[in-house]
C-alpha cells in the first residue's frame, strides 16, 4: 500500500492550492457504489505487484460497487482531485469474527487499499483518507484491525496505533485447473 509520508516545501506550497477544510485537513468523503471503478483503478496502478487486465478490472469494480452499498462489507473513504476524479483513497473490508473482550462487537477489518494519485502525493490525503476511514470503522464497532504495509508506509501506519505482528502468517491457494496445471 501506497501513502504519501511527510510533504515536502514543495508539496506543501502546492498543496496549498487545494480545498481544505476549516481544521486545514483535505475533504474526505464516504465512497459510493460509483467510485469504484476508481478505486479498483488505483488499487491495480498503485497498490497490487501486477496490473489488473480489463477484464479483473470489470470484475473488481462490479464487486466492489455491490460491497460498497449500504449493508454491504466494504467502508471507503476518498479525496476527490480538483479536476476530477479521485486523488487518494482508503478502503477497508469489514468481517466478522467470534466476541471477546477486545472485540465486543465480533467485528474486524482488513484496510485493503491505501492509494494516492502521484500528481497528489505527499499532501497528507493517504493520512487524512485512513483518519477518516478508521474514525468510520469505529463508530461500527470494529476494534480489530489488519493491514498489509509497504516498508516506507509503516510509518504512516505506526502514527494511527498499528504495530507490526511477527506471529501473523499468510498463504494464497490458487485455484487449480481442471486438467491439474494452475489457471
Amino acid at each position: 500500500m501506497n501513502a504519501d509520508p511527510a510533504p515536502t516545501a514543495t508539496a506543501t506550497a502546492t498543496a496549498a492550492a487545494e480545498p481544505r477544510d476549516t481544521a486545514g485537513r483535505p475533504p474526505v468523503r464516504a465512497a459510493t457504489p460509483a467510485d469504484a471503478e476508481a478505486i479498483t483503478r488505483m488499487r491495480s496502478e498503485y497498490v497490487l505487484s501486477e496490473p489488473l487486465d480489463e477484464e479483473w478490472l470489470v470484475i473488481c469494480r462490479d464487486q466492489l460497487a455491490h460491497r460498497l452499498r449500504p449493508g454491504g462489507d466494504a467502508r471507503a473513504c476518498v479525496v476527490d482531485a480538483p479536476g476530477g476524479g479521485l486523488a487518494a483513497c482508503a478502503l477497508a473490508l469489514i468481517h466478522p469474527v467470534l466476541s471477546a473482550p477486545k472485540y465486543p462487537a465480533g467485528l474486524a477489518a482488513r484496510i485493503h487499499v491505501v492509494a494516492t494519485e502521484p500528481a497528489h502525493r505527499r499532501r497528507g490525503l493517504a493520512r487524512a483518507a485512513v483518519s477518516a476511514l478508521l474514525e468510520t470503522l469505529e463508530r461500527e464497532g470494529v476494534t480489530l484491525y489488519e493491514l498489509h504495509a509497504s516498508k516506507e508506509a509503516a510509518p504512516l501506519y505506526e502514527e494511527f496505533g498499528f504495530t507490526r505482528d511477527p506471529a501473523l502468517m499468510r498463504m494464497t491457494k490458487f485455484p487449480q485447473a481442471r486438467d491439474g496445471g494452475a489457471r
